[in-house]
């Protein structure tokens, strides 16, 4: 059995919710899998999982959220090296250009992208929610 972490922040809910699809989708693959806030987990923790989903909005000018999420996923970013990863967020506005930045970082640490990026604008619909659940399924 696999050992998932599904890291996120989220601002108004959408993000939050977008990370309970994502940890259920997990589980319906078999996974043990566990939710964490930006502030619940540290590097220290990345060895403990075999794969992990982080999800982030975008935030500003289309950049990660600067004061609890991005700090921790700097101190992350040593880890990434042949982990299985997945990225997930929601967006008020622009055209998804802080996922395709996040997830090249992604790439040029050595992360293995288990699936494509998750991205929706605004509250997740259906589509998206299905999505998060399938980008769960799989990290396991």
């Amino acid at each position: 059995m696999s050992k998932i972490a599904v890291v996120y922040w989220s601002g108004t809910g959408n993000t939050e919710k977008m990370a309970e699809k994502v940890l259920d989708g997990a589980k319906t693959a078999g996974a043990e899998a566990s939710l964490f806030t930006a502030a619940e987990f540290s590097a220290d923790q990345m060895d403990q999982f075999d794969a992990v989903a982080f999800g982030c909005p975008s935030m500003g000018a289309e950049q990660l959220e600067e004061s609890e999420f991005e700090p921790m996923f700097e101190a992350c970013k040593a880890k990434l090296q042949d982990k299985k990863i997945g990225l997930f967020g929601s967006y008020g506005w622009g055209d998804g250009e802080w996922m395709r930045t996040w997830e090249e970082d992604c790439r040029q640490n050595g992360a293995v992208m288990a699936a494509d990026c998750v991205i929706c604008k605004e509250a997740p619909d259906e589509e998206a929610e299905t999505a998060c659940e399938d980008l769960g399924k799989a990290l396991a």
